[in-house]
């Protein structure tokens, strides 16, 4: 079994509707602790409370409630410090209004409102993670690394990740123009319409006979488990054992650090999954694969690029250390930090940085990533015209096989479309694992 204590539904990606700063591997709070109960640090134990700040603090306070231009209350200005607090910590560590917090509960479910995009920040704008397969913001063709400059005509440069985000929310079905800048080009505009996003976080299917091929695109609560069905159902559909898998995690944002470890464990029989390290104690914790082996030890390549983050990199960086799978692509994106959702009074709730993961080899991956074992970039795949010249087996009179094998026209090879028939990436990553299977004999 895993060597720790199994993750509650409220283990919750980072991820809000349409992108926190990112989705994240996330541990959860004990739901009975109080937010004050987190043990005291030698810092906060040694070092009295900052009494000169606090009076700064207050007489700030006072100055603007009595001359700023309009009147604000209190709890507008304490709850503006309280994010200001937060927001710099870290990219990833925030507070989370009843809004926020609840959709942050509903994004682990796999059913939330917005555009399906998840969203960072760089320069002041905000920069697409990734988007989400089949959602709006994939239809409309939105990429990973795109700027949005602009949300209906508003500059979104000078606005803080929240006040975009919020922006981007709204009722269902009501449209929303995005200004986009992609590789440095010009701007460009894209209206979509904000919908109820149902997420499958799991995809699989033969990409032809004894390959197989699954895709994650977020982690959630039952990610793991949908893994193991995959698996079985590839199996079953193949009417035999699998000769390759390829698992597909590109850009992948994230998500819950749990489904991270049990997605690992359907291919490893033993050894380490991922640790983290924090100052609190109950951020340190150790993640070991179960003897089990649900993948049944089959030649597994593993597709990663800059949209991959954080549980994805769990996943991917343990599968290398254990040497595996070979992966294949390009850079990660080096998320490596855990957060913690603290529920607080009010149906609200902190969102906070308490421990870096690392490898099983001791790896930190936070602003570095996972490095591929074989770097394989994306390319534009064009099919050439068939000549379907004629062929022997054309002319009239031909002699029969020898060994009785049935005549191979022209024309008798053509297929249909397949998923690796554009995808660069993915019919590298499937030539690979036939070329393992030769070399092995099998």
């Amino acid at each position: 079994m895993l060597h720790s204590p199994r993750l509650t539904q409220l283990a919750l990606t980072i991820a809000l509707v349409i992108g926190a700063p990112l989705a994240v591997a996330a541990e959860p709070a004990k739901p009975a602790a109080k937010p004050a109960a987190v043990p005291a640090t030698e810092v906060t134990a040694k070092a009295p409370l900052p009494l000169e700040e606090l009076r700064t603090f207050a007489e700030v306070m006072d100055r603007i409630k009595a001359a700023y231009v309009e009147p604000v209350d209190d709890k507008t200005l304490l709850e503006n410090a309280i994010k200001g607090m937060l927001s710099n910590l870290d990219p990833h560590s925030a507070y989370l209004g009843p809004e926020d917090f609840q959709e942050l509960q509903e994004s682990t479910s796999g059913e939330f409102g917005g555009l399906g995009i998840e969203v960072g920040m760089e320069d002041g704008f905000v920069k697409v993670v990734s988007p989400i397969d089949d959602t709006p913001a994939s239809r409309a063709g939105i990429e990973a690394g795109d700027l949005i400059v602009k949300i209906n005509g508003a500059p979104t440069r000078g606005q803080t990740m929240t006040e975009a985000v919020d922006k981007m929310r709204g009722k269902i079905g009501e449209k929303i123009t995005l200004t986009l800048v992609r590789d440095g080009g010009t701007p460009f505009d894209v209206t979509l319409a904000r919908a109820v996003i149902q997420v499958k976080s799991v995809k699989s299917q033969l990409l032809e006979n004894d390959y197989g091929y699954i895709r994650i695109t977020q982690f959630q609560v039952k990610t793991g488990d949908e893994v193991g069905k995959a698996l079985a159902k590839l199996r079953k559909d193949n009417g035999k054992k699998l000769r390759g898998v390829v698992l597909d995690l590109r850009n992948n944002p994230g998500g819950v650090l749990q489904s991270a470890v049990e997605v690992a464990d359907h291919f490893l029989t033993k050894g380490l999954i991922v640790y983290t390290k924090g100052r609190i104690a109950n951020s340190e914790l150790r993640y070991s694969a179960d003897p089990a082996d649900a993948s049944e030890g089959v030649p597994l390549v593993v597709l990663i690029n800059g949209g991959s983050a954080s549980a994805s990199e769990i996943v991917a960086g343990a599968l290398q250390d254990q040497k595996r799978a070979v992966l294949m692509g390009t850079d990660s994106f080096g998320k490596g930090s855990v957060q913690t959702v603290l529920p607080l009074a009010n149906d609200r709730a902190l969102k906070l940085t308490t421990a870096l993961y690392f490898t099983p080899n001791g790896r930190s991956i936070q602003a570095q990533g996972i490095v591929p074992d074989i770097e394989v970039r994306p390319a534009k795949l064009t099919a050439e015209a068939d000549n379907d010249n004629f062929k022997e087996a054309d002319l009239q009179g031909h002699l029969g096989n020898g060994n009785g094998g049935a005549d191979r026209p022209s024309g008798s090879s053509k297929r249909k479309d397949r998923p690796q028939d554009n995808d660069f990436q993915l019919s590298q990553a499937l030539s690979l694992l036939k070329g393992l299977n030769i070399t092995k004999g099998d």
